[in-house]
């Protein structure tokens, strides 16, 4: 049996015309060590602070402590099932949830997914996790009656105070003075 070179090169042509070459790159780090929900990873030179990373476990983190050898990671969720060695891959992007009308009624995790059975959230509006809620560059764009009930939201997560009087927890604002006063202050403790 003998080999003709031109089969040989048609068949070689074929294979080429046929060759769907669609390579992805990403980066690649392992994890160094976890506990308290927080994983210490080394390999993610270019990974940037906010951004979103994803274990081979399945689960989610966001990279916070970026360090000249390793990079702190906050795990979003369980960290039961990440291991020493495991590997950890960036995904390029911010930490970002759903917002709008959407999301009205609705209970979601860290990441904005819905946990409540009732479907995906269509919603097209995404804002950063870790961004300034009104910071001087983007405050003269709110509008004042959101930035009101921002501050509204703000102030009523900051004095909610839970009552643990029955079975389950209620969460209740506490009023608080105006103007804080030495006499406010010991009624306060009293």
């Amino acid at each position: 049996m003998s080999i003709r070179p031109d089969e040989i090169s048609s068949l070689i042509k074929q294979q080429i015309e046929q060759f769907d070459a669609q390579v992805q790159v990403s980066e690649t780090g392992t994890v160094l060590s976890v506990g308290d929900g927080i994983a210490r990873l080394y390999g993610l030179d270019n990974v940037m602070s906010g951004e979103l990373v994803q274990f081979a476990s399945g689960a989610y983190g966001m990279a916070l402590n970026l360090e000249e050898d390793n990079v702190g990671v906050v795990v979003l969720g369980s960290v039961i099932g990440i291991q020493e060695g495991e590997q950890v891959k960036r995904t390029g992007r911010l930490v970002q949830v759903p917002v709008g009308d959407a999301l009205l009624g609705r209970v979601v995790n860290a990441l904005g997914e819905p946990i409540d059975n009732k479907g995906p959230i269509e919603t097209t509006m995404y804002r950063p996790v870790e961004s300034p809620l009104l910071a001087s560059s983007s405050a003269s764009r709110c509008t004042s009656r959101s930035r009101q009930a921002s501050k509204r939201l703000i102030r009523w997560f900051r004095l909610a105070a839970v009552s643990a009087s029955s079975s389950s927890a209620i969460v209740r604002p506490v009023r608080r003075p105006s103007r804080w006063t030495p006499s406010s202050i010991k009624k306060a403790k009293t």
